[in-house]
């Protein structure tokens, strides 16, 4: 397997490689690649392709597989440790697709077959080099005067490859390859990020993953970073938690800065070139559920910021949520869309949230486009939390899913489920949106915790949105659940938080009566939002949901919905949207489905279904070459392996 895998990137490969990349050029052109993980550096997920429409879409057929690991290295290392949550999505430039494999490692595929071209190798051979990474959700792509370059991250690296042969630059870095561990806190023992690089003019931009330690306060801050392009040199580094001197050092009360973690860039950027800025969606500080060692605002967690892609400086920035108690990061790329708004002209940045929000700004000035308010929310009852005591809600668009939780918002079908929930749910706190986590009651009719509406999956998630520039429309894909939420007294002995969220990632999932959501449907919905006018456009229901339990079957109801991460891809004719496969970690129960779909862009009405062997994983992407446009999407379940699945008409 060893051979075969040196010889994509062998004499046979470099030819085909170089023919493809020179013979498409002038017929794919701009408008049939894609180039970017969100089809161009405003995260769209647009392209402007008409050939699958409304009235052939019926005819789609599979055109080609590919598996995210080849088979015959499974067989010759059965020990491998792989996941089949695979989430990346290709780039196809100019006949080419390029994309990482389940080991995180970059393979150039033909668009038209899917065939392999060159395979980047492991930069230490055998069993060590091939365990060391796993896929991301995306790569970045550069094109010079003289080169053109795969930007990815494996593992603890930053990896320039050559576009046509798949070998790294040897005058990158460290011969081809950037340790993103030098140059942050020592305690870090490894890097290992799932975000997208993205390359603005010279510069490539990394985030970081969640660098805090759910049992300790000490943690390393998230920051982001920008290196040169050609040199993998560091050009500047962005500090998400500030220092003495910095913009926002003083929203850390008792000097909390110095060793507070996190707040990191764990999902995707976007840009604009001709402003030569870049937009960062920041996350959470640790941790996530207290912060009585961390009093204050907290900038820039759970920020929006602008800046200088040159320097890193920063231009504007918005928290969207003040002293974080919920892990309501930002999980999303930002979206900047071209608006029209009262017959005014404005260049926008839409960033969705967790909590079911978009929040609208001038992407210029980070002036909102409509008023955001400061509202009164619920203040902590735990000792030594100190709440803010108002967090921003805008006033539109009007959100797009259920947030906070009441009796009123039970599942209903029938009273004697409704019973069962409203019992299921009397040893919880319940409340408006930003309730924050209570002491967990160990007593006679103390109350176990809180039930928190949207949870941490949102609402809107990485997968993110579809900006569709001729409409004006955004189209969000949202889940609707519930999650458990709590804090207990630390155990010296496991941590050093006076208080902590004690419960793992299952213990904290809410189930239903007789194996039903607790909440009425829809579970995950696709919503339209007109972004001109402020204004949610439609909303339906994505996927059939539980109507087929037995106990709700002979009520006839109408699709509910699958609360599962589905990412959404627009083109000139058409919505696709899969349901998110539940072995996507923190789906909620019951959530996901096999099902892909293409939707009517004006009314959600679905014009087209099929069903994968497993469901969707990663975000769908389309292109077009030889004269056929193709849609791309990467599945994979508990019981089926991760692959590619490419779809054309016949």
């Amino acid at each position: 397997m060893r051979g075969r895998q040196r010889s994509y990137s062998g004499l046979v490969g470099v030819i085909v490689a170089a023919a493809i990349l020179n013979g498409h050029a002038q017929q794919t052109g701009n408008g049939g690649e894609w180039r970017s993980y969100g089809s161009d550096l405003a995260n769209t997920k647009y392209a402007p392709l008409d050939q699958i429409n409304g009235t052939n879409v019926k005819n789609l057929r599979i055109a080609w597989r590919h598996p995210a690991i080849d088979p015959e290295l499974k067989a010759a290392y059965p020990k491998l440790s792989v996941t089949n949550y695979y989430r990346a999505t290709p780039l196809m430039i100019e006949g080419l697709l390029f994309v990482q494999n389940g080991l995180g490692l970059v393979e150039a595929l033909e668009a038209a077959t899917g065939k392999a071209v060159w395979a980047q190798e492991a930069s230490t051979r055998g069993f060590e080099g091939l365990n060391e990474g796993r896929a991301s959700r995306g790569i970045a792509y550069f094109r010079g005067d003289q080169d053109r370059r795969i930007l990815t991250v494996r593992g603890d690296h930053l990896f320039a490859l050559d576009a046509k042969t798949g070998k790294g630059f040897s005058d990158f870095g460290d011969n081809g390859k950037v340790d993103l561990r030098q140059g942050l806190n020592p305690r870090l023992s490894q890097f290992r990020w799932a975000g997208v690089p993205l390359v603005v003019k010279d510069v490539v931009v990394i985030g970081a993953p969640g660098l805090d330690y759910p049992s300790r306060k000490e943690g390393t801050p998230g920051d982001v970073r920008g290196y040169d392009v050609r040199t993998g040199k560091l050009r500047w580094t962005f500090h998400v938690i500030p220092r003495p001197g910095e913009f926002g050092v003083g929203t850390w009360e008792d000097d909390s800065w110095k060793y507070t973690g996190s707040a990191n860039l764990w999902s995707m950027m976007s840009a604009d070139l001709d402003l030569g800025y870049v937009y960062l969606p920041l996350t959470s500080p640790t941790n996530d559920w207290y912060g009585g060692h961390r009093r204050g605002d907290n900038l820039f967690s759970d920020s929006l910021v602008c800046v200088n892609a040159q320097t890193g400086e920063r231009v504007w920035h918005f928290q969207i949520v003040h002293h974080d108690l919920w892990d309501y990061d930002l999980p999303a790329a930002p979206i900047l869309a071209d608006i029209t708004v009262d017959g005014r002209s404005i260049k926008a940045v839409v960033q969705l949230t967790k909590q079911g929000f978009a929040f609208v700004f001038d992407r210029v000035t980070g002036k909102p486009v409509w008023p955001i308010e400061e509202r009164p929310v619920p203040q902590s009852t735990v000792p030594g939390e100190k709440t803010s005591a108002t967090q921003p809600f805008p006033l539109k668009p009007p959100a797009f899913t259920r947030q906070g939780i009441s009796v009123d918002d039970l599942i209903d079908f029938t009273p004697e489920l409704r019973a069962q929930a409203k019992a299921m749910t009397e040893q919880y706190v319940m409340g408006p949106i930003y309730t924050p986590p209570p002491l967990m009651g160990t007593g006679p009719g103390e109350k176990k915790g809180q039930l928190q509406v949207p949870g941490w999956v949102g609402g809107a998630d990485w997968n993110g949105g579809a900006f569709d520039p001729d409409t004006g429309l955004l189209y969000v894909p949202s889940v609707q659940a519930a999650v458990f939420s709590v804090v207990a007294p630390g155990n010296p002995k496991e941590t050093n938080f006076r208080y902590w969220n004690p419960l793992s990632p299952s213990e904290r999932e809410v189930f239903g009566p007789q194996g039903l959501p607790l909440l009425k449907p829809p579970y995950g919905t696709i919503v339209a939002i007109d972004l001109n006018r402020g204004e949610i456009a439609w909303t339906v229901p994505n996927g059939e949901g539980p109507r087929q339990h037995p106990l709700l079957k002979h009520l006839n109801l109408p699709p509910l919905g699958q609360a599962g991460r589905a990412a959404p891809l627009a083109t000139k004719t058409l919505l696709f949207v899969g349901e998110g496969d539940p072995v996507a970690a923190a789906t909620p129960p019951g959530g996901g489905g096999t099902k892909f779909r293409a939707y009517d862009k004006a009314t959600g009405a679905v014009l087209w279904e099929t069903e994968f062997p497993a469901g969707t994983t990663g975000a769908p992407m389309t292109y077009r070459v030889d004269g056929k446009q193709y849609v791309v999407v990467a599945i994979g379940s508990a019981k089926h392996d991760a692959e590619l699945i490419a779809l054309s008409l016949p």
